[in-house]
């Protein structure tokens, strides 16, 4: 810029010395070159000088304002990295400790697995069955009711019949006695899901475990739904959840035979709810119950406050009647006093005066 400025110049001053040779004596052209000469590289000195100056400062200035931006974007960008350094950091720390409790979820999940792989061989025995759903069903009535609680519930309890319930639950009337009786049909079940197995040999197993449950209930209903003993339903513990939700979900039909029956299907989980249910109202009958003991006791309490009153009235008056008496007695006693006085004085004016 500076170098096309200074060039324009001397085409200028060429232009006007050629000007100025056509108008001017040879004589004077030299000494008038020399002046313009001068005149020229002076004011090309000072323009020169102006346009440096005024770069220096142009320059000056626009290096403050870049310094100036770079500044604030450094210290943007350094806020930024901050804040992003905090949310990473945090964003590091959740990732590490949900990986720590995925770690030890795996952990569980394979201890867990190692449970049911050691608890499905136990399960394969009808007997064990049977002993894992008493223990089961034990489990339950002692966290609802407590342990050895006879007034409530009784474990392997024998009927008149000779036949002998795992449970029998004494609910408050009408319902009262209901036996409860644990039921594990596992094996049908088991092959009834597994997906390995043939449809035709899933089929069968359903089939057959249909048959198992409606047996179990049919054995439950003949032999603990006794007229005049029980009440007039029982309950047939499942002490698996997944066979309880496999028949609610897709055998309705099953549930339609067992409400015919008065069999009520029941889960860990629901026979829990229920148990509950039963020891509220037990607890609300023993509320009202002693409710009506206290109002009676109230009501022979009034009884006896009234013959109190009665009583201490009669005192009442019988204890003013004596103050009377005592009071006239006293006054009684202050004349013959006065009497006793007067004579000792033998102040017969006085004596005369006391007879008033």
């Amino acid at each position: 810029m500076e170098y096309l400025i200074i060039g324009l110049l001397i085409l200028i001053i060429i232009l006007v010395i050629f000007s100025i040779s056509k108008n001017i004596n040879e004589g004077n052209i030299t000494e008038r070159l020399g002046k313009l000469e001068t005149n020229v590289i002076k004011e090309l000195g000072e323009f020169k000088s102006g346009v440096s100056t005024n770069l220096n400062n142009d320059f000056e200035k626009l290096n403050d304002r870049i310094e100036y931006k770079l500044n604030m974007i450094n210290d943007h960008v350094n806020e930024r990295l901050d804040v992003n350094f905090e949310k990473t950091n945090k964003t590091f720390t959740s990732v590490l400790e949900r990986l720590s409790k995925i770690d030890e979820a795996q952990k569980k999940i394979d201890s867990l697995s190692t449970d049911i792989l050691s608890l499905q061989s136990i399960l394969t025995d009808k007997k064990t069955r049977g002993i894992f759903g008493e223990v089961n069903l034990k489990h339950i009535l002692v966290s609802v009711f407590g342990e050895n609680n006879d007034k409530i519930y009784k474990l392997q309890y024998t009927f008149e019949t000779g036949v002998i319930a795992d449970c029998v639950l004494f609910a408050p009337e009408p319902l009262g006695m209901v036996a409860i009786d644990s039921k594990f049909p596992l094996d049908n079940y088991r092959l009834m899901i597994d997906k390995k197995a043939g449809i035709v040999e899933r089929q069968n197993a359903e089939k057959n475990f249909k048959s198992d449950v409606k047996k179990h209930i049919d054995a439950i209903a003949s032999k603990y739904i006794i007229k005049g003993v029980t009440s007039n339903q029982a309950i047939m513990f499942l002490p698996a959840e997944a066979i309880f939700a496999e028949l609610n979900a897709y055998h309705p039909d099953i549930i339609e035979y067992a409400y015919k029956k008065r069999v009520w299907l029941a889960s860990p989980t629901t026979l829990m709810s229920t148990l509950t249910t039963i020891e509220l109202v037990i607890k609300n009958i023993e509320k009202d119950k002693y409710t009506s003991v206290i109002h009676e006791e109230l009501n022979k309490l009034s009884v006896d406050f009234k013959r109190y009153k009665e009583r201490w009235d009669k005192l009442s008056r019988s204890i003013d009647a004596v103050s009377r008496d005592a009071n006239d007695i006293h006054i009684t006693t202050d004349k013959i006093s006065k009497r006793f006085d007067a004579i000792n004085n033998v102040d017969t004016k006085k004596l005369n005066n006391s007879d008033d």
